[in-house]
């Protein structure tokens, strides 16, 4: 087992907004992906009284060896889910909700219509609320990813997870080539569009390099790069912790050859403080 270093340590307390939020999320029988995936921000982020809305269930149809959310038959999609999301959007008086889901390759839509409703229930409100989704990549199917992408998406996530070397072995039932298509494709469709991947899973610095080479080549607007945790003893071995240094370094290299805004460090995560990562990018146009 590697020993954790000092900057990886989180101070943990809780707070009566992190109760309130934990109590509207479960009133409504929503899930958060800070809860599900058991994310090292989850205090911070209740306390700042927002969370990243899970939808779709709690059940993943794919087994990524990175990811803590269960996996296994799909769950009914719940009819109510789009409301409910917005009550609580409207509730907590968010400016910029983040909206993602576990993969659903068990319905014919892949979960697109149920995103597209999200996103719509959440304007309804007339709050003027900003949406981030972040899709899983719906096999790079142009039909389905156009009935999010014409709801038009304030920021248009998906997360390319990790470098080609070892994406198979953590992402079997994935593929990048689909991934890189479903960035470029919201691109040419005039979206902002934003990614993430892990690093201390065995990828080098040199292949950091060469991933954000081909998302700068993409038009991705923002890149988020973090350090992958073991969730259980079961889940894909740690590598190492990549130091904060290095974190900066990956960000200074990604902005020099022209991608907009890289958040790079030990505890970004893809959803992580994303309304103020969308004004950093907007304050530089």
């Amino acid at each position: 087992m590697i020993r954790k270093p000092e900057w990886m340590k989180i101070k943990i307390e809780g707070s009566h907004n992190f109760t309130e939020v934990e109590n509207l999320v479960d009133g409504f029988e929503l899930n958060t992906v800070c809860k599900e995936a058991n994310c090292p921000n989850r205090m911070k982020c209740y306390e700042s009284r927002t969370a990243t809305f899970m939808i779709l269930g709690d059940v993943c149809t794919r087994n990524c060896r990175y990811c803590n959310v269960a996996t296994g038959r799909g769950r009914e999609v719940d009819k109510d889910e789009p409301i409910n999301v917005a009550k609580v959007v409207k509730k907590l008086g968010l400016k910029y909700a983040v909206i993602t889901s576990v993969d659903r390759d068990d319905l014919a839509d892949e979960g697109a219509n149920q995103f597209k409703n999200v996103i719509k229930e959440i304007r309804k409100n007339g709050e003027g609320t900003l949406v981030e989704v972040l899709i899983p990549d719906m096999h790079a199917n142009h039909d389905l990813l156009d009935i999010v992408f014409d709801e038009k998406p304030d920021v248009l996530n998906h997360n390319v997870e990790t470098v080609r070397s070892i994406f198979k072995q953590m992402r079997p039932q994935g593929n990048l080539d689909n991934s890189f298509e479903v960035l470029r494709y919201a691109k040419e469709k005039g979206l902002v569009t934003k990614t993430g991947f892990m690093v201390g899973l065995g990828e080098t610095n040199e292949e950091v390099h060469e991933m954000l080479d081909k998302l700068n080549e993409l038009e991705v607007d923002i890149v988020t790069i973090g350090q992958y945790l073991m969730p259980t003893l079961k889940h894909a071995n740690l590598d190492r912790y990549v130091t904060p240094d290095e974190f900066e370094e990956f960000k200074r290299y990604g902005q020099s050859i022209g991608i907009k805004h890289v958040e790079s460090g030990p505890l970004v995560r893809s959803s992580y403080n994303a309304g103020n990562v969308f004004k950093k990018l907007k304050d530089k146009k």
